[in-house]
C-alpha cells in the first residue's frame, strides 16, 4: 500500500521498518558505529547511520517530505538559519520560542538583520518580507498560541522571493503539515511531543520533495558542523513516534476538557487555546489544523506571584520548563530572562495522557493555592525562592472569586 492511501496513525506505526523477510527484526536496530566499510554512501559516522535513516523515513512520511535528524531542535533551527547569506534579512515572530529568538539575537554583528513581527498579522508579516531572505514562522506560537495563516504567508513570501521555514513543534504533523501549505522546510524539536517521553534531545528538518538541493545543503551542514544525533536518541525518538497518534489523540482530548474548565474557573483571567470558540484564533486554526492540539496557556488574576504559586503547587502536574511529554507539565514562562514580553501571570500547560479528571483535581488544587495567595488576612505562602505576599486586611482581593471568565 502507498503511504498516500494510509492514515497518519498508520504511517507512524509502519514507516521506517526494516524489509520484511523471514527472521528479520521488526525494528531497526541501534547501530553503534562510527566507521563503515568503504564503497557505500556513508563511510563515516558523521554522514549517516541506519538508525537515523529509520527515524527520518518515518518522520518524512508523516510530514510529506524528506527528513533529517539533528542533535537538537536548536541545531536544526541553526542549520536552516545558516541558509541566510551574510548581511541578509530574517523575518521572525516577536512572540515565539525563546531559543529561536536567542539564536537570532546573539548572532555576531552584521550576520543578519532581524525583523520581528506579529506572525498572526498576515499583512504586517508580508510587508516585513519585502527584501528579506527567510521567513522563520511558528504556529501555534510558543507560549501565546497565536495561529499564523500559513497558506497566505507562504504564498506571499514566495511572491517576494523569500524562503519559508515553519516550526511545527506544537502542532506536530498530526495537527498540521506546513509543507502542504507551501512551506519550504519544517523544523521540529523532536525532544517534545514527537518523542514524547521526556528522555531524548533531538531535532529535525523536513524539506519538500521538490527541494532536494535545500535538503542536501542541510545534510552537508549537519555533517560539517557536527550537529548529528546519537543512534540511541534516534532509536528512542522512533519508538516514541510509534505511539504519536495515540498520545496526541488523548492529550488533545484532555486539553479540550481542561481548557473549558479553566474558562469557568473564577481565578483564571484568560485562557488561550485555539479549540475554544471564543479564542481569537479558533477559526483560523479550524481552517488549517486537524485539531487545536495539546498546549494551553492561561493567565491568572493576581499577577506573577499567584501564577508562580500555582506552578509550584502541583502534586501530579510537573513543574518543568520542557513540554510535550506523556506527563502533564506547567511553567510560568515569564520567570525567565528574555521573556519580559510574555504576560507575567501566564502559565503554559503541556497536557499529557493521564486521566483528565486526575489532572483537573490537581490543577484545581494548585489554583486554590494561587487563589489563597490573593486572599486578605492570611499568612504568606513561602516556596523555595519566592514568597507570595498577602494583602493587608481591608485591601481588595487580588483574585475576584465570582463570575465566569471568557476565553
Amino acid at each position: 500500500m502507498e503511504a498516500d492511501d494510509l492514515a497518519p496513525a498508520t504511517i507512524a506505526i509502519i514507516a521506517g521498518r526494516p524489509k520484511r523477510q523471514p527472521d528479520a527484526p521488526l525494528n531497526e536496530a541501534v547501530s553503534f558505529a562510527s566507521t563503515f566499510h568503504a564503497g557505500g554512501p556513508v563511510a563515516y559516522g558523521r554522514d549517516g547511520n541506519p538508525t537515523w535513516t529509520a527515524f527520518e523515513d518515518a518522520l518524512g512520511a508523516l510530514e510529506g517530505g524528506t527528513a533529517l535528524a539533528f542533535a537538537s531542535g536548536m541545531a536544526a533551527s541553526m542549520a536552516v538559519l545558516d541558509e541566510v547569506p551574510i548581511g541578509g534579512v530574517v523575518v521572525a515572530p516577536v512572540q515565539s520560542y525563546y531559543g529561536t529568538r536567542k539564536l537570532l539575537g546573539d548572532a555576531p554583528d552584521g550576520r543578519w538583520t532581524v525583523r520581528f513581527v506579529d506572525i498572526a498579522d498576515t499583512k504586517a508579516t508580508l510587508d516585513a518580507c519585502s527584501g528579506a531572505d527567510l521567513l522563520f514562522a511558528e504556529s501555534p506560537t510558543n507560549p501565546l498560541l497565536e495561529v499564523a495563516d500559513l497558506s497566505a504567508l507562504c504564498a506571499g513570501a514566495h511572491d517576494r522571493g523569500v524562503v519559508v521555514a515553519v516550526d511545527n513543534t506544537f502542532a506536530t504533523p498530526l495537527g498540521q503539515r506546513p509543507l502542504g501549505h507551501g512551506a519550504d522546510v519544517v523544523v521540529h524539536s523532536v525532544t517534545k511531543f514527537l518523542a514524547g517521553h521526556s528522555d531524548v534531545i533531538l531535532g529535525a528538518t523536513v524539506t519538500h520533495f521538490g527541494k532536494g538541493e535545500l535538503h542536501d545543503r542541510l545534510r552537508r551542514r549537519r555533517s560539517s558542523h557536527g550537529a548529528i544525533p546519537g543512534p540511541m536518541e534516534a532509536f528512542l525518538a522512533l519508538r516514541g513516534l510509534r505511539t504519536l497518534a495515540l498520545r496526541y489523540e488523548r492529550a488533545e482530548a484532555n486539553a479540550g476538557v481542561l481548557a473549558q474548565r479553566l474558562v469557568d474557573h473564577p481565578a483564571v483571567e484568560r485562557v488561550r487555546y485555539p479549540g475554544l470558540p471564543a479564542d481569537a484564533w479558533h477559526d483560523r486554526a479550524a481552517a488549517q489544523m486537524t485539531g487545536p492540539g495539546f498546549m494551553i496557556s492561561f493567565e491568572m488574576f493576581g499577577g506573577a506571584p499567584v501564577a508562580e504559586a500555582v506552578a509550584r503547587s502541583g502534586r501530579l502536574i510537573v513543574h518543568a520548563t520542557s513540554l510535550g511529554g506523556i506527563e502533564t507539565t506547567i511553567e510560568r514562562r515569564g520567570r525567565w530572562p528574555g521573556e519580559e514580553a510574555t504576560p507575567p501571570s501566564l502559565l503554559r500547560l503541556s497536557v499529557g495522557c493521564e486521566n483528565v479528571d486526575d489532572i483537573w483535581r490537581d490543577l484545581e488544587h494548585a489554583l486554590t493555592i494561587g487563589t489563597c495567595a490573593g486572599t486578605p488576612g492570611l499568612s504568606p505562602i513561602a516556596f523555595q525562592g519566592i514568597v507570595v505576599p498577602r494583602p493587608l486586611p481591608g485591601e481588595p482581593r487580588r483574585c475576584p472569586m465570582g463570575g465566569r471568565r471568557s476565553g
